[in-house]
């Protein structure tokens, strides 16, 4: 059907459906109409003036459509087919009858809100269910909308009653930290379909957390069915406030494991004994002064803590030795039977129990059953722990614990034991080896000592080692760790050094009473006194000790002086050795002179005195000066050989035989007598040690730091290997022999530390007669001469010295350090050095080591290297060269510089392998 065009004139009509905004006319509507069955037909006619009668009378459907355009005919609009111009139609004549005011129209933003509010109605309706809970105007939030109900959990936990339900299928429960003041009614009912009679303390049960079963199982989940639940084996309800067990609990058979530590239990009910399947109790911090009889029949229990209690007694045989005892029988109550079979109870205590606690009690000796003769101490017990228990005197309980074959570890802290439980016969009357696996046994902060232990643990008691040291570490087989006194923790470093201290000495020892030198007489054992043994145990305070030092020290003196000193001594023959001097009678003014009640210049005119009336004595008599006179100038020196250099350096006070070391004294500053008025605060006993002379030994000892002349002619020149010079500061200077050939051909190690030498050291060539020619002293550089003296050499320690950079040339270094290739003739090489120390000197550059490190670009393996340690701490480096990277060392310190690159962090996280990997990223 065509479109026909509106008539252009202004005379025209038009139809008073039109609004000024509506659409073009579509093809149902025209000027001239012409109705037909389902159709509008629009055929063009002349302009004239429509009146009154002709009007049409809009339908109601066509009122409607135009009073409220729907979103078609604004979408009809945008169809591709448009309608000509139109001009503005005239207006209707003023005799026309005026139509209905149609309703206000609303605009395109107002009808797609209008149709927005429809949706979203209709979405409401559609989830009727869950708008059945709304119930305030919390729920209009879009993000709660359609969400599940929020449940009320308790600290992120399920309720009780919950808990409770759960655990059927599980078969553990949690019920801690809920202050319940009883095992809730509900597990009984949940899980047996029974409920408990009510509890004497508790007569009233409070009414627990609980929510209903639907809210939490959205899904529709109902309890577990009767194949999926399983018996409960864990019960959980530590930190509550529970004072009494149903005794219905004894039909919880399966349980395995009960935890009820911190809560106010005072007595477990009988029925508690027939839990048969236990394994593991835990019933510390609470109340309790006793334990039902049968419960030490338990068959499988391996734990049990019971610390923290109120016990006095642990009958370990009360099920099987007492009166009207029935191990076998199950606990029988007055309200009725629970089972008519019985049960099935072990038949010695606690078969399988391997750990037991029982620290924190009331418990004595005498009330652990141990007796021999019938059951006792379970078998299988591997560690006791019995802390913080008056137990007394324990000779018996520790003989019964010595046949224990399994028990590993005794804990008795602050136990109130002595020395009156371990006497020496203590073991005396039992058979065989005791305690063959026990490693430790800890009397910390008792009134046990070191000499009762070793005294009753000796090697027929035991096989194990005693050992007094306590680490961090689990001691080794063959060990037995003794805890005694305070509890001093020492790693595993001190106790092998102080080991190999008393090693040196023994050998020491065996050597001089090999060679006839007369063993140190060893001090006379004075036996201790209570207070003595306290302070060492560290129970007594500071003061204390002093005071009991005090009185110790007023009561000896006071006997002395009543006493006469025996003068007989038992002589020995040895060789001619250093002796001592003797014993002289003080004489009023030395006496006073040691108090400090003489000046300097009094104390002078009295020894002058004194030795001026010796030597008239002696010349008028014709005899020895009386041996009362002190001075050195008139007594006769004693009748011994004179020290030499060969007798001081093969002293061994100097020199290890065994060991093949050598360690010359440090040089002593003459000492310089103190004005009477001066004071210090130092000790007495530490500034005696200051004033003292040098001795005989040390005098006879040449002062160079190096007194190699006098060294390389003594026989153990052929054999030394570590020469120790540390501390030598008074003549920085070497001193060598003019013989050719290698003075000390197997020294391996060369100690200079703080001997006060720089770049270049003062040598002295030793004349014809042994003596140093001091006036054709030469200067020579330090690392060149000692690279040619000590070909062997493998450690150097220069620390602390004054070596400078200028020191560390490449030809120096390299002397030093680089091993030569072994000679055809067998002479001895340069070995190369592995170990060398350069700490606290002056160092403020590295150019040597820099120009060494050329060495090793493209070649990683130089032979002739040997270094492994390089110490280069406490110097003035300014900047470590990238070229050091390239070193292979395995231990590099760099410490205490003035450089801040590479920062402290790269050697402190990853050691020498990542700084040397730090440097060489720097120089690539």
């Amino acid at each position: 059907m065509s479109r026909l065009p509106q008539p252009s004139s202004r005379t025209g009509t038009r139809s008073p459906l039109k609004t000024p905004s509506s659409p073009a006319p579509s093809p149902t509507t025209t000027t001239r109409t012409v109705r037909t069955p389902g159709t509008l037909l629009t055929t063009p006619a002349k302009p004239r003036i429509r009146t009154q009668s002709a009007a049409p009378t809009p339908s109601p459907r066509q009122q409607t459509l135009r009073s409220q355009p729907s979103l078609k005919n604004i979408k009809h609009a945008k169809s591709p087919t448009k309608s000509p111009g139109r001009r503005t139609q005239p207006l209707p004549a003023e005799d026309e009858v005026p139509l209905p005011s149609p309703k206000p129209q609303l605009s395109i933003r107002e009808q797609i809100a209008l149709r927005r509010a429809e949706a979203k109605k209709a979405a409401a309706q559609s989830y009727a269910a869950p708008t059945e809970h709304f119930e305030g105007l919390e729920d209009a939030s879009p993000e709660t909308f359609n969400q599940p109900t929020p449940v009320d959990v308790d600290l992120g936990r399920w309720s009780v009653k919950e808990t409770i339900e759960r655990a059927r299928s599980s078969g553990a429960i949690n019920l801690s930290s809920r202050d319940l003041p009883c095992l809730p009614s509900a597990l009984f009912e949940i899980h047996l379909g029974i409920t408990p009679e009510p509890l004497k303390s508790i007569p009233v049960e409070p009414p627990i957390s609980t929510h209903s079963s639907t809210e939490r199982r959205k899904d529709g989940q109902n309890a577990p069915s009767w194949y999926e639940a399983q018996d409960l084996e864990v019960l959980k309800a530590w930190s509550n406030e529970i004072m009494e067990l149903q005794p219905e609990i004894s039909m919880f058979g399966s349980l395995k494991t009960v935890d009820l530590h911190n809560n106010k239990l005072t007595a477990l009910p009988d029925s508690f004994a027939d839990l048969t399947a236990l394994t593991a109790v835990d019933l510390s911090h609470n109340e309790l002064t006793s334990l039902p009889t049968n419960f030490w029949a338990l068959p499988n229990l391996t734990s049990l803590n019971l610390s923290h209690n109120g016990l006095t007694a642990l009958p370990f045989s009360a099920p099987f030795s007492g009166e009207g005892a029935n191990p076998l029988g199950r606990t029988r109550d007055p309200r009725g039977d629970w089972f008519a079979e019985s049960i099935t109870r072990a038949t010695e205590p606690l078969p399988r129990l391997t750990v037991l606690e029982v620290s924190h009690n009331h418990l004595s000796a005498a009330s652990i059953d141990h007796a021999e003769g019938r059951p006792g101490l379970p078998a299988l017990l591997s560690k006791l722990d019995l802390s913080e228990n008056p137990l007394g005197k324990s000779d018996s309980l520790f003989r019964a614990l010595g046949r224990l074959h399994r028990l590993k570890e005794i804990n008795m802290q602050r136990a109130g034991v002595g020395d009156e439980s371990f006497p020496v016969s203590i073991f005396a009357s039992s058979a065989g080896s005791l305690f063959p696996s026990l490693k430790v046994l800890d009397l910390e902060e008792t009134h046990i000592s070191r000499p009762a232990i070793e005294a009753a643990f000796t090697p027929n008691t035991v096989q194990q080692i005693l050992q007094f040291d306590v680490t961090n570490q689990e001691p080794p087989d063959g060990i037995l760790r003794v805890v005694v006194g305070k509890r001093v923790i020492k790693e595993a470093w001190e106790i092998e050094a102080e080991r190999r201290t008393k090693l040196r000495r023994q050998a020491a020892a065996t050597l001089n009473s090999s060679i006839g030198f007369p063993p140190s007489e060893p001090k006379p054992e004075v036996p201790k006194e209570a207070w003595e043994i306290e302070a060492e145990q560290g129970l007594l305070s500071e003061g204390a000790k002093r005071r009991a030092r005090a009185a110790a020290a007023a009561t000896a003196h006071s006997s002395v002086a009543l006493t006469s000193t025996p003068a007989n001594v038992p002589s020995q023959s040895v060789l001619p050795s250093p002796q001592k001097k003797p014993v002289v009678e003080k004489e009023a003014w030395e006496i006073e002179a040691e108090s400090g009640l003489l000046s300097a210049g009094a104390r002078r005119r009295a020894r002058a005195a004194a030795a001026l009336a010796a030597a008239e004595s002696s010349t008028n008599n014709g005899a020895r000066p009386s041996p009362k006179t002190p001075s050195p100038a008139a007594s006769p020196a004693p009748s011994h050989t004179p020290t030499t250099v060969a007798s001081a350096l093969a002293s061994p006070q100097y020199y290890s035989a065994s060991t093949q070391i050598l360690t010359l004294p440090t040089s002593v500053p003459p000492s310089k007598a103190t004005h009477m008025r001066s004071f210090s605060l130092i000790s007495p006993a530490a500034r005696k040690g200051l004033s003292e002379s040098p001795s005989d030994l040390a005098l006879a000892i040449p002062t160079p730091t190096l007194p190699l002349a006098s060294i390389a002619a003594q026989p153990l020149a052929q054999t030394l290997k570590v020469l120790i010079l540390a501390n030598r500061r008074n003549d920085p200077s070497f001193s060598i022999s003019t013989a050719s050939g290698l003075h000390l051909p197997w020294l391996e190690e060369l100690s200079l530390e703080n001997c006060n030498l720089s770049d270049t050291v003062p040598v002295a060539h030793a004349s014809e007669g042994g003596a140093d020619d001091f006036t054709a002293r030469m200067s020579e550089p330090l690392l060149p001469l000692l690279a040619r003296l000590f070909p062997t050499l493998r450690t150097l320690d220069l620390s602390y010295n004054a070596l400078t950079a200028a020191a560390l040339t490449k030809d120096a270094l390299s002397t030093l350090i680089f091993a030569e290739p072994p000679a055809e003739d067998g002479a001895v090489i340069r070995k190369g050095l592995r170990h060398l120390r350069l700490r606290g000197n002056r160092l403020n550059e590295l150019e040597g080591f820099q120009q060494l490190a050329e060495r090793f670009k493209g070649n990683r393996d130089v032979p002739e290297w040997r270094l492994e340690e390089l110490d280069l701490r406490d110097n003035e480096i300014g900047k470590l060269p990238p070229e050091l990277g390239m070193l292979p060392l395995d231990v590099f310190l760099v410490d205490g510089n003035t450089f801040r690159i590479p920062p402290r962090r790269v050697w402190e996280r990853e050691g020498t392998k990542g700084l040397l990997s730090w440097l060489r990223g720097r120089m690539e």
